[in-house]
């Protein structure tokens, strides 16, 4: 088998479970009576139920900037840096995504520092923002630029809210990511944040990069299905169903977490 993630992590078939932050100053959404502050209480609790529960991991990530731009601004990236650096986890690994500039959490991987980060790197997509056309090159020689080619970046090569252009299988698209682009790890996801994939799109992506790199189930795990998706998966990327009712919007449900960590256990056999 693959051995990042269990150097990474410590542990077989991780869980990395997602801290949300509200939505950050300069978007939409954003609610200036909650301020920095505000921002990082509410986080801290739900960060305080995940590690808890007994997670793995923790990966901030800036889900409610929504509409999504494939541009980061100064402040999002500023904000998401101070907040990270008050709240991240000293006793296990921690990543960074941002929504969708791959660039943006590279950098605050390397001030803040994580240990990976989660983007979609490779590929051409027709998506809700518009043509998306990731720069793989352009990334890898910024994370040498800034002295951050310890940062791991974990590639989604079915990115939610948008689609693939041209005719290559998901196969062949993570063989190519990690034999050409040298991605760290596959990730698999449904088409919006909690949908669950097609199993056997986890299945085929397995097979195709085999032990040269983990593939981990990127959306839509609930303590149900688990098994299923960890039967192929290294591993899993968490989020909506840890939420009070499973709304990714909602704060973390300790009961949900638990629930969850125990069925990762029983596959995992302790």
């Amino acid at each position: 088998m693959n051995h990042l993630l269990k150097e990474m992590f410590d542990t077989v078939k991780p869980v990395i479970a997602m801290a949300h932050f509200p939505p950050l100053p300069g978007t939409p959404r954003y609610d200036p009576a909650l301020e920095i502050d505000g921002m990082i209480d509410r986080m801290r609790q739900d960060i305080r139920y995940l590690l808890g529960g007994g997670v793995d991991a923790i990966m901030f990530c800036n889900e409610d900037d929504r509409p999504y731009s494939l541009q980061a601004d100064f402040e999002a990236v500023a904000v998401m840096t101070r907040v990270i650096t008050e709240l991240r986890p000293t006793d296990r690994p921690f990543g960074v995504d941002f929504l969708w500039d791959a660039k943006a959490p590279l950098a605050i991987a390397k001030a803040t520092g994580a240990t990976f980060i989660r983007e979609v790197v490779t590929g051409a997509y027709e998506s809700d923002m518009g043509l998306w056309i990731p720069d793989a090159a352009e990334l890898y020689r910024y994370r040498r630029e800034i002295d951050a080619e310890d940062v791991r970046i974990f590639n989604n090569i079915t990115p939610e809210f948008a689609s693939p252009l041209g005719s290559r299988s998901v196969a062949q698209r993570a063989k190519s990511a990690v034999v050409s682009s040298l991605v760290d790890a596959i990730l698999i996801a449904g088409p919006m944040a909690g949908a669950e994939p097609d199993f056997a799109l986890v299945q085929e992506a397995k097979e195709a990069v085999g032990d040269t790199a983990p593939v981990l189930l990127n959306t839509g795990a609930t303590a149900d299905n688990i098994a299923q998706f960890l039967s192929a998966a290294d591993g899993v990327i968490v989020g909506s169903c840890l939420k009070l009712d499973g709304y990714t919007w909602n704060p973390v449900d300790p009961a949900r977490v638990e629930r969850f960590m125990a069925a990762v256990r029983e596959v995992r056999g302790h």
